[in-house]
C-alpha cells in the first residue's frame, strides 16, 4: 500500500469511527478528528457544515437505527485529494444490512475530510 492510499484509508477509518461512536462525547471527538472545522456532509437527507452539524446528522442516524454499525464494504479508492468507498449499515444482532451507500470525500493536505458527498444505494421501504 502506498503512502497516498494509506492516507485515504486513515481518513475513511476516522470517518467510520465518527459514525460508530457510542455516545455524544466520543462522537464530538471523532468528528473533530475526522473533519476540518469547516467540513461538510451532504447526502439525499442532509446538507450540513461544521462539527456540530455533522455530529447531529450522525446522532440522528444512530437514533433511527439503534443497534446498527456502519461498515466499509470493499476497498477505498482514491486519487489526488479525493477518495470513494461503499458502506453498509449492519445490525449487530442479526447481521442484516437494510441501508447501503457510497460516499466521495475530499481531503485537506493533512488528510482530514473537507467534504463528504453521500449516496444512498439501498434504503428500507418507508424510510
Amino acid at each position: 500500500m502506498s503512502a497516498q492510499s494509506d492516507r485515504y484509508t486513515i481518513a475513511v477509518t476516522r470517518y467510520f469511527e465518527a459514525w460508530n461512536a457510542p455516545d455524544a462525547q466520543a462522537r464530538a471527538k471523532a468528528v473533530a478528528d475526522a473533519w476540518t472545522p469547516d467540513g461538510s456532509y451532504t447526502d439525499p437527507l442532509a446538507d450540513v457544515g461544521g462539527h456540530e452539524g455533522i455530529a447531529a446528522v450522525i446522532t440522528a442516524a444512530r437514533e433511527q437505527f439503534p443497534g446498527f454499525a456502519f461498515r466499509l464494504t470493499g476497498a477505498v479508492d482514491g486519487h489526488h485529494d479525493t477518495a470513494r468507498f461503499s458502506w453498509e449499515l449492519v445490525s449487530e444482532v442479526d447481521g442484516s444490512a437494510p441501508v447501503a451507500g457510497s460516499d466521495v470525500v475530499a481531503l485537506d493536505g493533512d488528510g482530514r475530510i473537507r467534504t463528504v458527498l453521500g449516496f444512498l444505494d439501498r434504503v428500507p421501504a418507508g424510510a
